[in-house]
């Protein structure tokens, strides 16, 4: 039998352990409690469903042409019409949509991994480093972006072939974004080398690479993740802008930005509007679902800013 005393000791245990919440759980509470970010949040995986099953599910193909249904209206059969080739546009907007998303997901892989290793090092090492780190992001974050990103796409398209191009677009996005991730983790990086768990590391004989890689950054994920998100919506603009201006991935390979290409011929923007619209509409679905995603997330991590 147990007394009351113990009954009373257990139920106090209890409850206290139940009170003790990891920075991780409070975050996703937070996240939760943030309406409008669960409504990106609900608006991004409707759309990454429709782009993932929405092409397995279609009874057409992407690039079959059909030169006797060429540029119908929507219908029935096709919801939102063919292109001039007779393609199932609507397939092709949602093979158009993974290529979007894919080249704005691998270009901020590609900013993040060079900016963490960048910020990481001048933080961590300072002096002549750190210097050196930061006078080459200067360098970088000098180039307007857009400017800067039309033309090496332009020096480079020339000789690339178009198969290959929208590889290029994650290079070029995601090796001009990655100052503003640098500069950041560089002040989180020179606030956390003068803790106590730095020392600590720094006694055990650590080397600085493990140093670097396994301490100073996994303390830096929540400001990489915000980075992350917020930035894949940057990315997935720069490439809808290069893509319109025919700079960045080029037919027959479908994306958002090279669909809407068609609202340049009048007679399109008048008369056919289910060529430019829906993939104009999936551009900002995207990226203010992505952004409020990446707000929501700022939020949870830091609810003082």
């Amino acid at each position: 039998m147990v007394s009351k005393a113990e009954a009373k000791d257990t139920k106090k245990i209890t409850v206290a352990h139940e009170e003790i919440e990891t920075p991780w759980t409070l975050m996703k509470k937070r996240f939760k409690k943030n309406k409008i970010a669960m409504s990106g949040l609900y608006i991004f995986i409707l759309l990454l469903l429709f782009v993932i099953l929405g092409p397995i599910i279609s009874p057409y193909d992407a690039n079959t042409m059909d030169y006797a249904s060429t540029n119908i209206g929507p219908t029935m059969s096709h919801f939102l019409g063919t292109d001039e080739l007779g393609r199932d546009y609507l397939t092709r907007i949602m093979l158009g949509g993974r290529v979007s998303l894919m080249v704005g997901l691998f270009a901020v892989i590609i900013s993040v991994i060079f900016g963490s290793l960048i910020g990481g090092i001048a933080g961590y090492y300072g002096g002549k480093m750190d210097n050196l780190m930061m006078r080459i992001t200067e360098i970088v974050s000098s180039f307007p972006f857009l400017p800067l990103a039309i033309s090496i796409q332009a020096v480079l398209g020339t000789r690339v072939p178009a198969d290959y191009k929208m590889y290029i677009t994650m290079m070029v996005i995601g090796l001009l974004s990655w100052p503003g991730l640098a500069r950041m983790i560089r002040g989180q990086v020179l606030s956390l080398r003068e803790l106590e768990f730095m020392h600590a590391a720094k006694a055990l004989g650590l080397s600085d690479s493990r140093i670097v890689v396994r301490h100073l950054l996994p303390n830096t994920l929540a400001y990489i993740i915000v980075y992350s998100t917020l930035g894949m919506a940057g990315a997935i603009m720069s490439e809808s802008a290069l893509s319109f201006l025919g700079l960045g991935v080029t037919p027959p390979t479908p994306t958002w930005g090279n669909m809407i290409t068609y609202a340049k011929d009048l007679f399109v923007l008048k008369s056919r509007p289910w060529l430019w619209i829906p993939p104009g509409l999936c551009i900002l679905l995207a990226v203010m679902s992505i952004n409020l995603i990446g707000d929501g997330l700022r939020d949870a991590f830091d609810p003082k800013s």
